[in-house]
């Protein structure tokens, strides 16, 4: 009776990582996500002085977003250095108490008109602690969902943790949306501070959950072998620098999520007529879309060619984020949701694989620092920067041209990148339980030819 119970549980196992990976996923992106929006909509006139031209103002909100982003790979080196030396529970556990406490901290900061600078200081002080924690976040995530899943499905069971970023993200627009119908001195006044506030309450629960995990089969095998590496961010430069920067620019497609739900969004409010409510109505239905697409490109990956996947993947990215950007100037409300809507396929599919993928690509005792490193710098270079990026562009030039450009070239670079590092990886669904590693990859010369 005690092995069949055994038996059970283990068989049980792999669906319970999979779920505390979605839902600790879902409320550290939560966190994160609100941070942005709150950036397009409040912060400028919150945390800054009245005095600053609205468009300064703005653009200061959102470099205090892009500090989540620098703040990130620090993440990744941090909580991937002792999630391969301890393992990964212990390190998810962590980061979500630092995502809650730093999110519960903005939601109670004093505005610029009660402490004056001390506010924007506070602001980035906290965001930097947001970001170290999202970026120790997702590695683990991905790893205590793929490394106990069953045989040859490591990248779908990978796709459970990538399905919390688009949750959290709806969450929180969800929450901002019922907040748009305040008026507007309450919602500046107050009204912003409630969705940092509840992230308190959703916090709980992911510790209720994560506390409940095991320790996947592929860490505890190498702690029982003392296979742990002292310096695991030096063993991975030193063994698979080329990969990990290739790595790091396999993510840059995704980042063009933050010229959707953050630049857009104060783009539409601020200058072409858009009601806060009826903007993230149109954000909040391309995230559903997203939510219901994303799983797909896991399935895609797994089960076709990968390149070929890949391409069907990526290649309608060219045309219509671009698409997007026109349809939102049009000032149609119908016409910009439904093109944001199809700009969110591609490159959300594309985010239900990488994960897997990255995964794939690094041996076991390195696996979390290798690939947090690597996504947490393209977060760094090019998440944190694109909107920032963008409304410079839109200041600068007056419009939207350059901005839509930019959203095609990184789909390019994530194209190149990946079609590079497949060539890294096996075709078949590499087992990522106990004993099992990605293969060590040909020398990089050989590769470029």
């Amino acid at each position: 009776m005690p092995h069949t119970h055994t038996q059970a549980d283990n068989k049980k196992k792999p669906m319970r990582a999979a779920i505390a990976a979605f839902v600790g996923t879902t409320i550290e992106w939560y966190d994160f996500y609100i941070y942005g929006l709150a950036a397009a909509l409040v912060f400028g006139k919150v945390f800054f002085p009245a005095s600053l031209d609205p468009g300064v103002a703005t653009l200061l909100s959102f470099v205090t977003l892009w500090a989540g982003f620098i703040a990130r790979p620090l993440g990744g080196i941090i909580f991937g250095h002792f999630g391969d030396r301890i393992g990964r529970k212990t390190t998810l556990v962590i980061t979500l108490m630092l995502m809650g406490l730093s999110t519960l901290g903005i939601g109670l900061l004093p505005s610029y008109q009660s402490i004056g600078v001390l506010a924007p200081i506070g602001l980035v002080l906290l965001r930097i602690v947001q970001g170290i924690a999202v970026g120790g976040e997702w590695g683990g995530a991905v790893l205590i969902a793929s490394e106990n899943a069953p045989k040859n499905k490591g990248i779908l069971y990978a796709a459970f943790a990538q399905q919390g970023s688009p949750a959290g993200n709806l969450l929180a627009t969800l929450v901002f949306f019922l907040l748009s119908s305040m008026p507007l001195p309450d919602f500046v006044l107050w009204g912003w501070r409630i969705p940092f506030l509840l992230s308190a309450l959703l916090v709980l629960v992911g510790l209720f959950i994560r506390l409940q995990l095991s320790e996947s089969a592929a860490m505890q095998q190498v702690i029982a072998e003392k296979k742990v590496e002292r310096l695991p961010l030096l063993s991975v430069i030193r063994q698979h620098g080329m990969l990990v920067w290739m790595a790091m620019l396999v993510p840059t497609v995704i980042h063009v999520t933050y010229l959707k739900t953050t630049f857009a969004l104060s783009w539409a409010t601020s200058a072409l007529g858009y009601s806060r409510e009826s903007f993230l109505q149109i954000i909040l239905a391309a995230l559903v879309v997203q939510f219901v697409v994303q799983p797909f490109g896991a399935v895609l990956v797994s089960r076709f060619d990968k390149v070929k996947a890949i391409l069907w993947i990526l290649l309608p990215e060219f045309l219509l984020m671009p698409l997007m950007f026109w349809a939102i100037a049009t000032g149609s409300y119908w016409l910009a949701m439904v093109a944001m809507c199809l700009a969110t396929i591609p490159h959300s599919m594309f985010y239900g694989a990488i994960g897997g993928l990255l995964a794939q690509a690094f041996p076991v005792q390195l696996r979390y620092t290798g690939m947090s490193f690597s996504y947490q710098l393209c977060s760094l270079l090019i998440g944190g920067g694109t909107p920032v990026l963008a409304q410079w562009l839109l200041n600068a030039t007056g419009g939207i041209s350059w901005v839509a450009a930019i959203s095609a070239c990184y789909a390019l670079v994530s194209l190149f990148s990946t079609l590079w590092l497949l060539k890294r990886i096996p075709q078949q669904d590499v087992q990522l339980a106990a004993g099992q590693v990605a293969p060590t990859a040909p020398p990089v010369v050989r590769q470029a030819h």
